[in-house]
């Protein structure tokens, strides 16, 4: 099986045991029942707190425990999050994977998705979470390493790439290109990944207002803020907030 393009849905599986392998990373999250599943010889159970990831080529087999059963599953281009390769097959789900897998559950059952783009956004802010808590080490330039960790630390500043390249001690333009097949995205792009990843847990937490965490992740102004928060998620910062 293979596929070019990334896809997030809800499905029901039954009974009977199946197997197969596709060239394209898949995430399989519970909302109800059980999907007793074997990942590359390794057995185990989506369920309540925990999901199952599938990497690319790996050969998995799956059955529903019982017939009313539905998981949030996404279908995800290797290329476009090569770091899932490196994440155990089955990942408990904390808190905030649980509350961010509730939303996408919302999302998809209120068909509000407005486009491929919005799922894009939402799909590489949920690796980035997965990533954080399971990656481990990862073998990345350490020069590339310099400058992720600078952008984090300034996310509420401008990113000049020219200051970034110093940073790294490289030129630009070998700068985005390590960056990117390192983590599959340009410096600009991650850093707008990681605004968005920090506005919607300030916004969750809801200790500040939404003026301060517009401030606290670069912008100046709140409705250049919110209009971007609405075109990565399709959802106002507000609606987060309540």
């Amino acid at each position: 099986m293979s596929k070019a393009n990334l896809l997030l849905d809800l499905r029901s599986y039954d009974r009977e045991t199946r197997r197969h392998l596709h060239d394209y990373h898949q995430l399989v999250l519970p909302v109800s029942g059980t999907l007793e599943t074997s990942i590359a010889g390794r057995e185990g159970c989506v369920d309540r707190g925990r999901g199952a990831l599938i990497a690319a080529g790996a050969e998995h087999a799956f059955a529903a425990a019982a017939e009313d059963n539905r998981f949030i599953v996404a279908d995800i281009p290797a290329a476009l999050a090569p770091e899932l390769e490196r994440l155990p097959a089955f990942i408990p789900l904390d808190a905030a994977l649980g509350h961010y897998a509730a939303f996408l559950q919302a999302e998809l059952e209120s068909s509000r998705f407005a486009s491929s783009q919005g799922q894009r956004q939402m799909l590489l802010l949920l690796v980035q979470l997965l990533t954080e808590r399971y990656g481990g080490e990862q073998c990345i330039d350490r020069r590339v390493q310099a400058a992720r960790a600078w952008i984090d630390e300034h996310l509420a500043q401008p990113l000049p790439l020219a200051r970034l390249a110093a940073v790294a001690h490289l030129s630009p333009r070998r700068l985005s290109e390590l960056f990117k097949r390192s983590y599959g995205m340009t410096p600009h792009q991650y850093q707008l990944e990681r605004r968005m990843q920090r506005a919607w847990s300030l916004l969750e937490r809801g200790e500040f207002s939404v003026e301060r965490i517009a401030e606290e992740v670069g912008y100046s102004s709140l409705s250049a803020f919110s209009d971007r928060f609405r075109r990565h998620f399709g959802k106002s910062p507000s609606h987060f907030r309540k």
